[in-house]
């Protein structure tokens, strides 16, 4: 009896047509060897090896091309690089396993021949193989990556088409119909720093509530978190009065040991497709908030904020303001910024005058004088409580507005 390699040793020509159908039977032993993994990826695979073992015919670099696409075709169907690499290698085993027998009765010169062309085509072709997956993954990559920031972008700002944005958001995870609320986390290093860290906060954030209804990435900078508002990570709000994203957010990025100190900013929980754009512009608000007023805590609920929200509201209102109340601080030798920030200490330090001089590192008599200069050029007395509100809240508002050192528009 003759085995199946000694069959196809003895037609002559080797051609598919002489052992499709015992390369087909090879194909499938070879499927089963890794799992069953579709064997149409083999292609003519099988053929150039039982060409190279009985002929010692090496492929040229059309078939090894076409080898490069089945590995694209791996990709596509998902189909791991070890699992594609497995189902090759165990089919060239085999095809061998078929033909010693046959090839041992030749001479040493025609069996080194058969041996290196077969190894040359199991070398040539898994490496074309790897190399047509890898370019398949990259791109694939690419593509999801793109879709991702399109998506992100859209949803953040709140003005896609909302059908279409629910559609787009169900690969992501995201169920729309949930309250979610939105966390900013900024570096005070550079976009170094975000890179570094955003790795380690989605693992985090993972770990803690899946990978499901949950969306990690960076944007204009900064690290961006969308939650559901009823999640894991929100459980601890039920027990407390602080929502417990910021934190979980703010511990995860201690752990960094780059970019220190990080500030988090949370946005309140909103439902529906307008509720995350909503939460993710309280967020942005409040870190702009935050940076303009000096604010010291690391975590900024933005309904510690209202009250800045009410002062922005009426911008025309807060401006006349400002430049009614403040503006004659200008006139003051060194500039409005010495006294305005004399103000800003002694309101901080609930209207202390000795809390206010250790904040600015300056005497109890320095600072007493310069809130007499305040009453002396604005005709408003600090330390009185009937005129201490309204020239706070122009101090806010000369924060908000960034002045003096930009020129406020009503």
């Amino acid at each position: 009896m003759t085995t199946p390699g000694e069959q196809l040793l003895r037609a002559q020509p080797c051609s598919p047509a002489s052992n499709g159908s015992w390369l087909t039977e090879v194909a499938r032993a070879a499927g089963r060897d890794v799992g069953g993994q579709p064997v149409e990826l083999l292609g003519d695979y099988l053929t150039l090896l039982a060409d190279a073992a009985t002929t010692a015919r090496k492929p040229d670099r059309s078939e090894l091309d076409a080898v490069g696409l089945l590995g694209r075709r791996a990709a596509e169907l998902g189909v791991s690089a070890g699992s594609a690499v497995q189902l090759y290698l165990s089919a060239a085993r085999r095809v061998w396993a078929e033909l010693p027998l046959v090839i041992r009765e030749r001479d040493n010169r025609a069996v080194r021949a058969a041996a290196d062309a077969v190894l040359f085509v199991v070398d040539t072709a898994v490496a074309n193989l790897v190399e047509g997956y890898t370019d398949a993954r990259r791109q694939m990559a690419r593509w999801e990556e793109t879709q991702r920031r399109e998506f992100i972008d859209d949803l953040l700002r709140g003005d896609a088409d909302v059908g279409r944005l629910v559609e787009r958001a169900e690969p992501f995870g995201l169920d729309m119909a949930r309250p979610h609320q939105v966390a900013l986390a900024a570096p005070s290093g550079g976009p170094d720093d975000v890179h570094v860290a955003i790795s380690a906060v989605e693992h985090a954030v993972v770990q803690r509530v899946g990978d499901r209804d949950v969306l990690v990435a960076t944007k204009d900078g900064w690290i961006v978190v969308v939650a559901p508002a009823d999640g894991p990570i929100a459980e601890p709000a039920r027990r407390a009065a602080q929502p417990a994203l910021g934190e979980f957010l703010r511990a995860e990025l201690d752990r960094c040991r780059r970019g220190k100190p990080w500030r988090v900013a949370v946005g309140r929980p909103y439902p529906g497709s307008y509720g995350i754009p909503r939460s993710y512009e309280e967020a942005r608000e409040g870190l702009t908030m935050a940076t303009r007023l000096h604010l010291p805590m690391p975590v900024i609920h933005s309904e510690h904020l209202l009250i800045y929200r009410v002062l922005l509201r009426d911008q025309p209102a807060i401006v006349d303001l400002v430049q009614s109340v403040l503006g004659s601080l200008t006139r003051a030798r060194g500039g409005a910024q010495p006294l305005l920030a004399t103000l800003d200490a002694y309101f901080t330090s609930g209207a202390v005058t000795t809390a206010a001089a250790r904040r600015l590192h300056l005497s109890v008599r320095a600072v007493t004088y310069r809130l007499n200069r305040v009453k002396t050029l604005t005709g408003y007395n600090p330390t009185d409580p009937t005129q201490r509100f309204t020239i706070h809240a122009a101090v806010l508002g000369a924060k908000l507005l960034g002045w003096p050192d930009q020129e406020p528009r009503a």
